[in-house]
């Protein structure tokens, strides 16, 4: 299911979550610019490695937040950036600027910590912003259930357009995501996609979403 829209709609400009998408653009502008051991000494240097979370501390607790604006190519680039908008800008209308642009980042932060906590011995840096985003659809589970989610569905081998419940959609991404999760724990250390950096994001969006939402009566369209 590759999502296209959402239903709901705010009357809100999502400054903060259009200045990330803009901030995680211009981050890898600037990777594509690199020569090869330039752009593997950025990501060693400023994504997270698992092993070296309490080994080296100073870097790698730096390296929780900076790993979550560094990508490994375009297609990770743009579907990461894609989901963000269409997820992010409705939750950010509920929470405001700043208490999103928070929660962003301490989602970001706990799905790196249960990433490192899970697969601890991992040498490989993880990078990109799914951890984050991941508490986004978390939140936005909370508090658009009742949403519809426009998505391209494969259907006898050809994409078609169907509004999925918010509900369905996210508990389907979700569970594929604790599969996924598991399945790594059983195979190896280095699975290369950081499920349980998506699991811990997810979470912490629907445990905190309450702490960061503004208790007030918002406009909103179906």
């Amino acid at each position: 299911m590759i999502p296209v829209y959402d239903t709901v709609r705010s009357h809100k400009f999502p400054i903060v979550t259009v200045s990330l998408i803009a901030a995680n653009v211009l981050v890898f502008l600037y990777e594509i610019q690199m020569i090869d051991s330039e752009l593997q000494g950025l990501v060693f240097t400023w994504g997270l490695i698992p092993s070296h979370l309490w080994s080296d501390p100073t870097s790698t607790w730096v390296g929780i937040f900076t790993a979550m604006f560094l990508h490994g190519g375009w297609f990770h680039l743009i579907s990461n950036m894609w989901i963000f908008l269409i997820f992010g800008r409705n939750v950010e209308a509920r929470m405001g600027s700043i208490r999103f642009l928070i929660f962003y980042l301490l989602a970001g932060a706990a799905a790196g910590l249960l990433q490192s906590y899970v697969l601890p011995s991992s040498t490989l840096p993880m990078i990109g912003a799914s951890g984050a985003i991941a508490g986004v659809l978390g939140a936005y589970l909370i508090l658009f259930p009742g949403s519809r989610i426009a998505s391209l569905v494969p259907i006898f081998f050809i994409f078609t357009l169907v509004e999925i419940p918010a509900f369905i959609f996210l508990l389907f991404w979700f569970v594929s995501q604790l599969y996924s999760g598991l399945f790594a724990i059983q195979g190896s250390a280095g699975s290369g996609i950081a499920w349980w950096a998506h699991i811990g994001g997810f979470v912490f969006g629907l445990v905190m979403v309450a702490f960061f939402t503004i208790h007030r009566k918002a406009v909103y369209r179906n």
